[in-house]
């Protein structure tokens, strides 16, 4: 998978190669200096690659070299993780800092699209017939996701999986975004995943689930993101919704997901 990049770009292995079902990851140094090199094995990954270069450095991690599913970005060399400011205590600032990436990565550009983008009608393509397998609050949250995506404001390009492990410590360049799944809508979305972590990937510890830093975060994000209260909490059972529908479909756990869809559909209805 590297052996050719690496020689066509003078790359120097850094560390363990990871490879997932989407791609395979590799440390590397060029010309002295840190980098990651990514190799695309999904249609989706490839389009992350195309947005990661149209961002251009500003909110998101440099692309310093592209050629068709091989991507070398700037590695992240800071020593924070927003996972670790979350569950000990600092989930204020880690909110505020997912925030203020998110903003960057909306900022308007004056330069067309890129290309690629999926709308976020075709993304919430699970959710209705999920509801309608498994009915419960899946129903509720399909409701809210016609409701949105029949009337979207504020439309421009998402990052479509903005959570604690997808923002970086890049160092003196800031908190950085990584592994975008390349959308477009209305920007509201891009704020509710964000209510799901860092839980989804290890619910022992609980941060996302707890009632009261629900409410704490809601008000964080409200503030820095300048959204509607009721419609914020839309895109959260919208999107916890559609995160339980590829859960439950994959046959894996949904708890996080339903259990943060029922903190938002309690707020709403108060």
């Amino acid at each position: 998978m590297f052996d050719a990049i690496l020689a066509r770009w003078g790359l120097a292995p850094d560390g363990a190669p990871i490879v997932t079902p989407r791609a395979g990851l590799l440390p590397v140094r060029r010309g002295g200096g840190p980098a990651m090199l990514k190799v695309a094995t999904e249609p989706e990954e490839m389009r992350g690659g195309v947005l990661m270069s149209w961002w251009d450095g500003e909110g998101a991690a440099r692309v310093l070299a592209m050629d068709g599913p091989a991507l070398l970005l700037e590695r992240a060399q800071g020593r924070q993780s927003l996972t670790e400011l979350a569950r000990t205590g600092r989930d204020d600032e880690a909110t505020r800092i997912l925030c203020t990436v998110i903003a960057k990565l909306h900022a308007p550009r004056e330069k067309p699209l890129p290309d690629g983008l999926v709308p976020l009608e075709a993304w919430f393509e699970a959710l209705a017939p999920a509801a309608a397998a498994f009915g419960g609050i899946l129903t509720r949250c399909a409701a809210a996701a016609r409701d949105l995506l029949g009337e979207q404001r504020n439309i421009g390009v998402l990052h479509g999986d903005i959570h604690h492990d997808n923002v970086l410590d890049f160092g003196a360049r800031g908190w950085l975004a990584i592994d975008p799944k390349s959308l477009v809508g209305e920007r509201g979305f891009d704020y509710a995943n964000l209510f799901c972590n860092p839980d989804m990937d290890d619910p022992s510890q609980p941060v996302a689930v707890l009632p009261e830093r629900f409410r704490r975060r809601l008000d964080i994000v409200v503030d820095a993101a300048g959204l509607e209260r009721a419609r914020l909490l839309k895109w959260i059972l919208a999107y916890t919704g559609l995160s339980a529908a590829w859960c439950l479909n994959d046959g894996q756990s949904a708890e996080v997901d339903l259990r943060v869809a029922e903190l938002a559909l309690a707020e709403a209805d108060r």
